[in-house]
């Protein structure tokens, strides 16, 4: 069955109950003077979610987002969702954006129209893609996996079969961050002979055997966070839905389990608010609580968990795009990563977090386009 045309509509019994919730909300009294030290800040999730309640117009990005081609296809039984926007150039270059937790394909919004039409946006017209946002199988308006496996092995075998099956490319660009970056280094290992090249904005590697002191800097740090900001990791990879019923019944719950990883991720200097829009945020968070797929995102933790070879696999000798964001809690050293990947690329960013399709959307750009214009 081919793609089949598809457009968000919201149901506007959904938005009257949100807003029923969001109004009935008890919310627990902090302790005075805490900050984000403790998880989210009451007050500032207070703030957002008095956004939401009061200003912020769901019809209207709604309209955004339907502005381009999206569809639906099934792939290993499973509905995926995705904008496809063809490129104005000569020859568009096929490219997969791949989005991560608690992200959305809402990520990529803002390149779709830079890197499909280059020459309105700073570019040349041969920089031209035909862009593919799929949202992960269990996000968002898509299908959600109704048995268990649905692991980074299994999501990159059926992305790859969206690209070259279902839409007739031979030859694609994969980039990445977070999950997404994690499913481009997968896909580049296993789908090799279709996957042109991939760009990343995060990078799984481990330290060398022989460690510098620059290497027990990095390991000391990344060690550091692993302690205290991976809590999110081991609830939803062992007992997910334990923490996702309150999740889906409370819009403020779900609000500060999100922005305190936007706080605590990105290059904001303590304040979310400064680094995106309370009605970005608020779209993000949409694309978890209007189709109610807060539970099925959340598993990608727990099925990634099981899945053996989602993490294991030999060095990826795809040409490889590194682009290093200062806030990226992740960030490996180049000399990690080169164990791991075919590196043509490695570009230290001035500024941005883990969340770059969004925060820094120009600089990914620009580097997404240079580092294809020689795989191209």
């Amino acid at each position: 069955m081919p793609p089949r045309p598809f457009q968000i509509d919201v149901p506007q019994a959904v938005l009257d109950d949100l807003r029923r919730r969001l109004e009935r909300t008890r919310w627990p009294e902090p302790i005075p003077g805490a900050g984000w030290d403790y998880g989210a800040r009451i007050d500032a999730v207070r703030e957002l979610c008095d956004h939401w309640r009061d200003s912020y117009d769901w019809r209207a990005q709604e309209a955004r987002l339907n502005a381009y081609p999206q569809f639906l296809a099934e792939v290993d039984g499973v509905d995926v969702h995705f904008w496809h926007v063809r490129g104005s150039g000569p020859q568009p270059f096929p490219l997969l954006l791949v989005h991560g937790w608690p992200g959305s394909m809402f990520e990529f919004f803002d390149l779709i129209e830079p890197l499909t039409n280059p020459a309105a946006y700073g570019g040349r017209a041969e920089d031209a893609f035909d862009v593919v946002i799929p949202a992960l199988p269990g996000f968002g308006f898509g299908g959600k996996p109704r048995e268990r496996g649905w692991g980074i092995t299994r999501i990159a075998a059926a992305f790859n079969t969206l690209m070259t099956e279902e839409l007739g490319y031979d030859r694609y660009g994969v980039q990445g961050g977070d999950w997404g970056g994690i499913v481009a280094a997968k896909m580049a290992s296993a789908h090799a002979a279709s996957v042109a090249g991939i760009h990343l904005n995060f990078v799984v590697a481990q330290p060398p055997a022989e460690l510098t002191d620059a290497d027990r800097e990095a390991l000391a740090r990344r060690d550091a966070f692993q302690a205290v900001e991976t809590g999110y990791s081991n609830v939803q990879g062992t007992k997910p839905d334990s923490l996702t019923v309150a999740q889906t019944d409370s819009p403020a719950g779900l609000a500060a389990w999100i922005l305190e990883k936007f706080q605590v991720w990105s290059d904001c200097g303590g304040d979310p608010f400064s680094a995106y829009s309370k009605d970005a945020l608020l779209t993000n968070l949409m694309f978890y609580w209007a189709p109610n797929s807060v539970a099925s995102a959340a598993r990608i933790y727990y099925e990634a968990r099981r899945d053996p070879d989602g993490f294991r696999y030999p060095k990826v000798e795809v040409p490889t795009g590194v682009a290093v964001f200062p806030k990226e809690p992740w960030r490996a050293p180049r000399n990690w990563a080169e164990q791991r990947f075919n590196i043509v690329r490695w570009t230290e960013m001035p500024r941005g977090g883990h969340f770059a399709a969004l925060e820094q959307p120009a600089l990914l750009l620009d580097d997404v386009r240079a580092f294809f214009a020689g795989i191209r």
